[in-house]
């Protein structure tokens, strides 16, 4: 019997989630997937970003990861140690529509029927994420998500998966963090498709709202009536230096094209008035057509947040290029005070609280679930084969804290996902950065469980935190 299979005695007082919380883990096809080339599979515009000198630390790319493809098994009975209830993963579009649009890949269905089969059979419910910015190359040839069609072809991608695993997957995600595939792939460039214009980025974030839409809909009509449809935001925790009318205004701005540029068309069916106001200079929004606020505004059943750290704002100028469509002109970021992370993030577990009590406050009904939150940091397993994560451990035990106190304060969060189940491949960052609770020794493909993990399924075992 290890450590994992030992459930621990309840102490006396445990900080307790609600029955039926639900505990997960989550990660993204082309950070751990790996076998970019086999059985059918296409670049994506992250094959193609990875492979362009300069664009990702060292060279690296994804295309072993951590080969998750072929260690499926292996990281499924992984979890299944953890206890954890939930798995969020996603699908990588070229694997199953090559070219974005034409023929479905036999193959690339095989592999996720598999995956959720074998989740279902190890207890752990899927929780299944359409896109988490592996655009087929083919379609950024056309445009991308500059391109308005894009946005059908995503529809008919979530169709196809819905008639291949939508009767056992229970809850869908159709976008993860669109203001990163806009804003970082198409403001600033340091994301994949590593274009920078301040236009594009709008019009790119408008494209995946209705994307958004357009999907929620084909999804409603091909599943299950029960099945949870959702969107996944990485919503910023926006801090005002001062109380300064210049340093809320630069608040202000940041909110309207961080937040409300999504927050805004999916639950109100309308563009913020201060951001079309703010971006008079980049684009008159002519590509809204009518009808898109509609459909970008269909109903859906919960949103999930992405939060790692808060942001400190203050009158002035950033530097560009900057994935803020024009507001950098006028806001100034600033240090937050506090310890670091491993990516030079601030550990602020309040931000995540302050997200959550404002979500409760501003969507009465949405039903809300932390989908990605947790911390790279310098960890590595030493001579004794041992991985202690220690500020990872308090990391974790601080925001689950907070996302408890946002809960007795009436927040309506159903569950917490934890980024990440392994050590992957960190987008720019290759493989420099480890996110997961598993350590991953990318030259053997070993697995570790950190100190971390431990932690967690103790915390999922007694439902809850020592207090």
């Amino acid at each position: 019997m290890t450590a994992l299979d030992a459930r621990p005695q309840a102490p006396a007082a445990v900080l307790r989630f609600p029955e039926g919380f639900r505990w997960g883990t989550a990660t993204a096809a082309y950070q751990i997937e790996g076998a970019a080339a086999e059985d059918g599979r296409t670049p994506s515009v992250w094959d193609t970003f990875s492979r362009t000198p300069g664009k990702v630390r060292n060279g690296d790319t994804g295309d072993i990861a951590a080969d998750h493809y072929h260690r499926l098994d292996e990281d499924i009975a992984l979890m299944r140690r953890l206890g954890v209830t939930d798995y969020r993963f996603s699908i990588a579009w070229p694997r199953v529509r090559p070219t974005g649009s034409g023929p479905v890949n036999a193959k690339g269905l095989d592999f996720y029927r598999r995956l959720v089969d074998g989740l279902l059979e190890a207890g752990i419910r899927p929780v299944a994420t359409l896109y988490h910015w592996d655009l087929p190359q083919e379609l950024e040839d056309e445009g991308g998500w500059t391109n308005r069609d894009t946005a059908y072809r995503f529809a008919e991608y979530a169709e196809i998966m819905a008639g291949a695993v939508g009767d056992r997957v229970a809850t869908w995600t159709t976008l993860n963090e669109p203001w990163c595939a806009a804003f970082l792939g198409y403001g600033n460039g340091v994301h994949a498709p590593g274009r920078t214009s301040d236009l594009d980025a709008l019009r790119a974030a408008h494209h995946l709202n209705l994307a958004h839409g357009l999907a929620a809909r084909a999804l409603r009509g091909a599943l299950p009536a029960e099945s949870e449809i959702s969107l996944t935001l990485n919503l910023h925790a926006v801090r005002p230096l001062s109380a300064a009318p210049e340093d809320r205004d630069a608040a202000r701005r940041i909110d309207a094209v961080g937040n409300r540029i999504f927050l805004d068309p999916v639950f109100h069916g309308r563009l913020p008035e201060d951001l079309v106001r703010d971006t008079a200079g980049v684009t008159d929004w002519s590509f809204v057509a009518d009808g898109d606020l509609a459909t970008a505004s269909v109903p859906i059943d919960s949103l999930g947040i992405n939060y790692y750290s808060p942001s400190v704002v203050a009158a002035g100028s950033s530097e560009s290029p900057s994935p803020w469509a024009g507001a950098e002109r006028h806001v100034r970021f600033e240090p937050a005070p506090g310890p670091r992370t491993a990516m030079d993030w601030p550990v602020d577990a309040d931000g995540l609280y302050e997200v959550l009590t404002r979500l409760r406050d501003e969507l009465p009904g949405v039903p809300l679930v932390v989908t990605e939150n947790g911390a790279a940091y310098e960890d590595y397993a030493d001579p004794s084969g041992n991985v202690k994560d220690p500020e990872r451990v308090a990391y974790l035990d601080s925001h689950l804290r907070a996302v408890h106190r946002a809960l007795a304060d009436g927040a309506d969060v159903r569950g917490y996902f934890l980024w990440s189940l392994l050590d992957n491949f960190e987008w720019a960052f290759g493989y420099s950065k480890r996110f997961g609770i598993v350590h991953v020794d990318f030259a053997t493909q070993r697995r570790t469980l950190k100190d971390s993990a431990r932690w967690y399924a103790e915390a999922i075992a007694r439902g809850g935190l020592e207090n």
